[in-house]
């Protein structure tokens, strides 16, 4: 009986990763082809009138979302948190009257950390963090497909874009986080097994956006982030790199080759840590100097390293291997 419950539990937390694979792989295919489909049929009136709506809702993805709570406490994400399994590591308390950015590294093929973390509740964030409301950013390109972006909206998923985050960060009571995979979508170029490589020398534009609204800082490190996924070899320099760096900014998303269990999309089963370091106070600077930004910057720069080094002997991660920042 107890066996039998395993493979049950097993099942299911398969079943959760996979539809979680999927969302990101082809629902969007879907509800397109959904859309068309009933617009060619008796249904067409009630895709004008949804189209319609959606034209008045256009700018929700960069006004806060729509964030729907029942959606993020689904079961569903416990069997998905448990198929890794997933946890998030408190390591400072962070007062709800103010607002915070988040950086997350590293950005891995997925995001898979910062997803179970702070688009569901099943690794407990408002248990941990009470009177904050997280909001992932996500590339603004997502936000065009219908349906679609409906869906993501209700995990908390908001627009990348720079009038999104001053959204955030700007709302007087405080309580709003913006979490940034600050590597961006070539980090997720970088994303394998046991690699410790994060693009950020030359990603500052976050540190000024903090600045220009008083928004504290806060370093995040998911460890076990980059091991969930094998990719088809891809160093510096190659022909498949060169052809994914040159789809990037053509396409706004990254095309890593990769695979995970039996070949397929499934991720391997390797626990992921999230853990959330203690906030940088920013004081406000409307029209920050470079020298300020540069400043901030660096010592962001030395958080993180220093929250990498006090935790990855508690992770498995040896105690001769650190960051590199490129």
């Amino acid at each position: 009986m107890q066996a039998s419950s395993s493979r049950l539990h097993r099942c299911l937390q398969v079943f959760a990763v996979l539809q979680w694979v999927f969302s990101f792989l082809g629902l969007a295919q879907v509800c397109l082809a959904a859309l068309l489909l009933a617009s060619l049929s008796r249904a067409w009136i009630l895709v004008v009138l949804y189209l319609v709506w959606l034209y008045g809702d256009r700018d929700t993805p960069q006004a806060g979302g729509r964030r729907l709570d029942w959606v993020r406490n689904w079961a569903i994400w416990r069997h998905f948190r448990d198929y890794f399994p997933m946890s998030l590591i408190k390591t400072a308390e962070l007062d709800p009257s103010h607002n915070y950015l988040f950086g997350f590294h590293p950005h891995g093929v997925l995001v898979t950390g910062a997803f179970g973390s702070f688009c569901t509740e099943a690794t407990g964030f408002s248990r941990l963090f009470p009177g904050l409301r997280p909001h992932l950013l996500m590339l603004p390109c997502w936000f065009y497909l219908p349906l679609f972006r409906d869906y993501i909206m209700c995990a908390g998923l908001v627009s990348s874009n720079k009038a999104s985050v001053a959204y955030l960060l700007s709302r007087p009571g405080g309580g709003q986080v913006a979490v940034l995979a600050v590597g961006g979508p070539l980090e997720a170029l970088e994303a394998k097994p046991g690699a410790l490589s994060l693009r950020i020398r030359n990603q500052k534009g976050f540190v000024k956006l903090a600045l220009e609204h008083g928004a504290s800082l806060v370093p995040v490190f998911s460890f076990g982030e980059n091991d969930l996924f094998q990719q088809f070899p891809n160093p510096p320099g190659s022909w498949v790199r060169r052809v994914q760096e040159t789809l990037q900014p053509l396409l706004t998303v990254a095309l890593p080759l990769f695979h995970g269990r039996l070949g397929l999309l499934l991720p391997f089963r390797k626990p992921i840590h999230t853990v959330v370091g203690a906030p940088i106070p920013v004081r406000r600077s409307p029209r920050p100097s470079r020298a300020e930004v540069d400043a901030l910057h660096a010592l962001y720069v030395e958080r993180l390293t220093q929250l990498f080094e006090e935790h990855k002997a508690r992770y498995g991660v040896p105690a001769d291997r650190h960051l590199v920042l490129t």
